[in-house]
C-alpha cells in the first residue's frame, strides 16, 4: 500500500466499514479521490508507490457535497430530556464527558454518542441542565496526520465553566435566566423610524467600567450622549474570547508607581507589557466561542451568571435608550489544530472551518485562523450564532469585523435572516436590526479570490453598511499605514504645513483640494451616482472621483451602505493624530478646535456617523496606535473630566517604537496636555453638533433619491453655483438643482472651504418634497483654516438665514462670531470652525 492511500484510509475508521455506515464513509472516500485528481494536489506517477508530490487533503467541498445538515445542533432541551447533536462526518468517535463541577473530578457519566449522516448524537436526562461537559472526539488531523482524541467544548456552547474548558448545559428559555420583564423588552425598545436616523458610538466594555470608581459618571455621560441623538451604542466582542482570564482573582495589576513616572518615560509601556498577558485587558478580537458572553465581564464567570447579566446590561441600556450593537468576530479563530486549548472547531471538524490556501496551509491575512464562509456548515455556524444573539439576547445590531473576509452571500442571508424576526413569533422586531461593519479587500478573497465577498463595492444595492475609510483618510491625512507626520484635511495640510514634504506648496495645495473631493462625496453619503463639481472644475459622479489608487471613492447606493467616521478603536485617536500630524508649536486649543472640527463633519455627513468612545472628551491614548493588549493605564476614560490620558508614558515599543522619537518630543512638552476646562468645552461642542443633526430630517435623508433630488425653477430664480449664474435672456430655462449641493467648488475655489446647502420644498414649489417643518434651507461651512474666513455666494444671497440657535446658545464664544449677510450673500467663519445657518419656515 502506497503513502497516499495510507493516509486516506485513516480518515476510515474499521468500525465504520460495516453495516449502514459503509456507504457515506465510501462514498466520502470516492468523492475524494475525485477532488484530489481533478485539483492535482496528489502525484502518485513512481512506480516505486511512493509519494511523490501531496500539498494537502482538501475536504471541504466534499463535506459540502455529501454532509451539508440543517438540523439541531448543540445541547437541546425539552420537558423529558436534553440531548446532544454535534456535525462531526470525518470523526471515528464522539464522547461526551458530563461532569457535576466546572473544573476537576470524574465524569459522572461518559456517553457515546451515534452517527447519522454525519451528525452525532445522544440523549440524556433532564438532570444534565446545569452540568458540564466536554467532548472527546478520535479523528485524523491534517496537521499531524494521524488520528488524535481531541478534548473540546461544543461549537454551539451557550454557557462555559469559569476556565472555559468545559461546556455548561445551559438552557436559554429558563425562567430563571430572565430578568424581569425580560419577555417584554421589544416593546420597549428605543424608536428607530429609519436607519438613517442612526448614530453610533462605539465603545469597550472595561474601558467604560475599569477608571470609573462612582458607577455614576459614566452613566451620565451616556445619558448626555443619548439625549443628545447617540442611538446606538457599539460594544467592542462580549462573546468568548482569549487573552483575559475568566477569573479575576488571577489577574495582575499594573502598579501605582506609575503615576510617579514622567510624561514620555517608557517604564509605564515596559511594566504594561509585562503582565499584558496575564491582566483584565485585550479588546477581545481572538474568538473563541462565538455564542458564549465572556466570562470575565461577569460578576461571577461561573455557572449562568454571564447569561443573566448580559441580559441585564442589554435592559438597562435600551431604558436609558440606547440600542444596543454587539462587535462580532466570524472571519477567523483564536485557536487552531488538535492541542491549543482555544481550539474547537478544528478539533471537531480538522481542515473544514478553516480557510486553506493550495498547499494546504492555513490562511492567516485576518492575523490568524481565517475562517472559511463560503463553507455550507462554516455559514450555518455564523447564521445560527446572530440569530442567537437577536432572539437570545434581544440586541439591536452587529458590526462584522473585516467583513470583507466574509462571503456577500453569507451577510445578505444574515440580514434577511433577522428582518424575518416578528416580535409575535420571536419577541423581537427583526427589521429593525441593523448590520454593517469592515469592507476592506484584501489576502486570498481580494477581487473574489473565494468568491463574491462583502466588500465595500460588493455591498452596493444591499442595504448593509460599510466603513468609509476615504472621508476619514482625507480629513487626517495619508492612510494608517502612510507616513504618521502626512497631513490632511483637517489637519493642517496647506493651510498650517509641518515639517513633512508634502512635494512642495502647489502639491499640498493639489492634495487639499482633492481631500476636499472626496470628503464633499462622503458628506453625500458616499453615493456612487451623486454628481458634484469637482476641483479640476468637471461635473462627476462620486463613482468618478478616485482615489491616489485609481479606485472610486464612492460605493454606496443609498445613505445607509455608508458608516462616516474619522476615527475608531482601531489605530490613533483622534486627539493623537491631531498632535502628531500638526506643527509643535501651535497651541492645545487649536487642536482641541480640529478635534472638534472633524467630528462635526461627520456628524453632519448624510449617511450614519460612527463615534470612537471618548472622542468627545479629546481622548488620548498617549499616541499608541494599536492599543489592543495596552492595558487599562493607555486605554482609560475619564468621565469626571478631570484628564483626556494624554502623557501616559511613551507607548508600547511592539507597535511604535518606530515612532517614538517623533512621540517623545510632544509627550514631554507640557502644552500639549489638554486641561479640565479643554475637555468640557470639547464636550459641550460634541452634543451640540449632535443636537444640530437630530434638529432637522435634513442631516438624515433616507435614500439616494431624497439627497439627489431635484428642485424646478424657471429663468434666474434659481442658481447653481456661483461660477455659473444663469443670466436673464429672455427665454424660460429650466433647472434642475439637487436639494443637497456644495458650493466653492472648481478651480477658483477658497483654499479647503466647504459649503454645503440642504434644501427643503416649498408649498407651491414643484419637483422638491418637503421633509422638514422648522427649516426650509441649511447652509454648513468648515473652515479647516488656522485663521477666520469670508465667503461670498450669488446663490446664497438674499435669504434670511441666521446662525443655527443651538450654536447661538453655546458657551462657545468663538463660534458666536459666525455671520451672514443677505444682501451679499456673504459668510465669515471663525478658524477651525463648523457654522450652521438654518432660514426658519416662519421667515417665508
Amino acid at each position: 500500500m502506497n503513502w497516499f492511500n495510507q493516509q486516506l484510509l485513516h480518515i476510515i475508521h474499521p468500525v465504520s466499514l460495516i453495516g449502514g455506515v459503509l456507504s457515506t464513509k465510501i462514498v466520502l472516500l470516492i468523492l475524494l479521490l475525485l477532488e484530489l485528481d481533478r485539483n492535482g494536489f496528489y502525484d502518485l506517477s513512481q512506480t516505486d508507490g511512493q509519494c511523490n508530490n501531496v500539498t494537502g487533503l482538501q475536504l471541504p467541498g466534499v463535506l459540502d457535497e455529501l454532509f451539508s445538515y440543517e438540523g439541531p445542533l448543540g445541547a437541546i432541551f425539552s420537558e423529558e430530556a436534553v440531548t446532544l447533536h454535534l456535525w462531526a462526518p470525518t470523526a471515528q468517535v464522539v464522547r461526551a464527558c458530563i461532569y457535576r463541577d466546572p473544573s476537576g473530578g470524574d465524569p459522572l457519566d461518559i456517553v457515546s454518542l451515534e452517527e447519522v449522516n454525519g451528525v452525532w448524537s445522544a440523549r440524556g436526562p433532564k438532570s444534565w441542565e446545569g452540568c458540564y461537559y466536554e467532548y472527546e472526539v478520535s479523528v485524523y488531523h491534517p496537521s499531524t496526520l494521524q488520528i488524535e482524541k481531541c478534548t473540546a467544548n461544543d461549537p454551539y456552547a451557550r454557557g462555559l465553566s469559569a476556565d472555559a474548558r468545559r461546556t455548561l448545559f445551559v438552557n436559554l428559555n429558563s425562567d430563571d435566566l430572565k430578568p424581569e420583564g425580560w419577555d417584554n423588552l421589544g416593546d420597549e425598545k428605543p424608536a428607530l423610524l429609519s436607519f438613517s436616523d442612526i448614530s453610533i458610538y462605539e465603545l469597550h466594555i472595561r474601558d467604560f467600567s475599569a477608571n470609573d470608581h462612582t458607577d455614576s459618571a459614566g452613566i451620565l455621560h451616556l445619558k448626555r450622549l443619548c439625549n443628545a441623538g447617540i442611538s446606538h451604542l457599539h460594544l467592542l466582542p462580549t462573546f468568548q474570547f482569549a487573552g483575559v482570564d475568566d477569573e479575576k482573582e488571577k489577574w495582575k495589576y499594573d502598579s501605582k508607581i506609575l503615576e510617579a513616572l514622567s510624561l514620555d518615560s517608557v517604564g509605564q509601556q515596559a511594566q504594561i507589557m509585562a503582565i499584558q498577558d496575564e491582566d483584565g485587558y485585550n479588546w477581545g478580537y481572538n474568538p473563541v466561542l462565538w455564542g458564549v458572553p465572556k466570562g470575565s465581564y461577569a460578576s461571577n464567570p461561573k455557572g449562568p451568571w454571564r447569561t443573566l447579566e448580559f441580559r441585564k446590561m442589554v435592559q438597562a441600556l435600551n431604558r436609558i435608550g440606547f440600542r444596543v450593537v454587539l462587535d462580532v468576530v466570524y472571519n477567523h479563530l483564536h485557536g487552531s489544530g488538535p492541542f491549543d486549548e482555544n481550539s474547537v472547531l478544528d478539533k471537531i471538524v480538522p481542515g473544514y472551518y478553516l480557510r486553506r490556501n493550495s498547499d494546504g496551509c492555513i490562511e492567516n491575512s485576518t492575523c490568524v485562523n481565517n475562517t472559511a464562509s463560503e463553507h455550507f456548515m462554516v455559514e450555518r455556524l455564523i447564521l445560527d450564532d446572530i440569530l442567537c444573539w437577536a432572539v437570545n439576547y434581544k440586541v439591536d445590531g452587529f458590526r462584522f469585523d473585516l467583513m470583507g473576509h466574509i462571503m456577500k452571500r453569507t451577510m445578505v442571508k444574515a440580514k434577511n435572516l433577522l428582518h424575518s424576526l416578528s416580535k409575535d413569533r420571536d419577541g423581537i422586531d427583526g427589521s429593525s436590526i441593523y448590520i454593517y461593519g469592515e469592507g476592506w479587500d484584501f489576502g486570498e478573497v481580494a477581487k473574489n479570490g473565494r468568491g463574491v465577498n462583502a466588500s465595500q463595492f460588493n455591498l452596493c444595492g444591499t442595504g448593509i453598511g460599510s466603513f468609509n475609510d476615504r472621508i476619514r483618510d482625507a480629513m487626517l491625512g495619508g492612510s494608517p499605514f502612510g507616513p504618521p507626520l502626512q497631513q490632511g484635511f483637517v489637519t493642517g495640510l496647506f493651510l498650517q504645513p509641518n515639517d513633512h514634504d508634502h512635494g512642495g506648496e502647489e502639491v499640498a495645495e493639489q492634495m487639499l483640494a482633492v481631500s476636499k473631493d472626496h470628503i464633499q462625496v462622503g458628506m453625500a453619503a458616499n453615493l456612487r451616482d451623486f454628481v458634484l463639481t469637482n476641483c479640476e472644475g468637471e461635473e462627476v459622479k462620486g463613482s468618478e472621483v478616485s482615489t491616489y489608487d485609481g479606485t472610486p471613492v464612492a460605493y454606496a447606493a443609498c445613505p445607509t451602505e455608508t458608516i462616516n467616521y474619522v476615527s475608531a478603536h482601531d489605530n490613533e485617536t483622534l486627539f493623537d493624530i491631531a498632535s502628531l500630524k500638526t506643527p509643535m508649536q501651535i497651541s492645545v486649543e487649536e487642536r482641541c478646535r480640529m478635534n472638534h472640527l472633524a467630528t462635526s463633519i461627520i456628524a453632519l455627513s448624510q449617511g450614519i456617523p460612527f463615534f470612537h468612545a471618548g472622542v468627545e472628551m479629546l481622548r488620548s491614548k498617549s499616541i499608541d496606535r494599536d492599543s489592543y493588549n495596552s492595558g487599562d493605564w493607555f486605554n482609560r476614560l475619564d468621565f469626571s473630566y478631570n484628564s483626556n490620558n494624554w502623557g501616559v508614558g511613551l507607548p508600547p515599543k511592539e507597535k511604535n517604537k518606530k515612532n517614538w522619537p517623533l512621540i517623545k518630543p510632544r509627550l514631554a512638552d507640557p502644552s500639549f496636555k489638554p486641561q479640565k476646562s479643554h475637555i468640557i468645552a470639547a464636550v459641550e461642542n460634541f452634543l451640540n453638533v449632535l443636537k444640530i443633526r437630530y434638529s432637522s430630517p435634513l442631516f438624515r435623508l433616507r435614500t439616494a433619491n431624497a439627497i439627489q433630488q431635484h428642485v424646478r425653477g424657471i429663468g434666474d430664480i434659481f442658481f447653481v453655483q456661483q461660477e455659473k449664474i444663469l443670466k436673464g435672456t429672455g427665454f424660460p430655462c429650466l433647472l434642475f438643482l439637487p436639494r443637497v449641493r456644495f458650493h466653492n467648488t472648481g478651480p477658483s475655489w477658497v483654499p479647503g472651504i466647504i459649503v454645503m446647502s440642504i434644501e427643503d420644498g416649498h408649498e407651491g414649489v414643484p419637483g422638491l418634497s418637503q421633509l422638514d417643518p422648522v427649516y426650509s434651507y441649511i447652509v454648513v461651512i468648515i473652515n479647516p483654516s488656522p485663521t477666520g474666513i469670508k465667503f461670498a455666494s450669488p446663490a446664497l444671497q438674499a435669504r434670511t438665514l441666521q446662525l443655527h440657535p443651538v450654536q447661538l446658545m453655546s458657551t462657545d464664544e468663538v463660534i458666536k462670531n459666525s455671520t451672514y449677510v443677505a444682501s451679499s450673500g456673504c459668510f465669515t467663519v471663525p478658524p477651525r470652525t463648523t457654522s450652521v445657518f438654518v432660514e426658519p419656515r416662519e421667515s417665508e
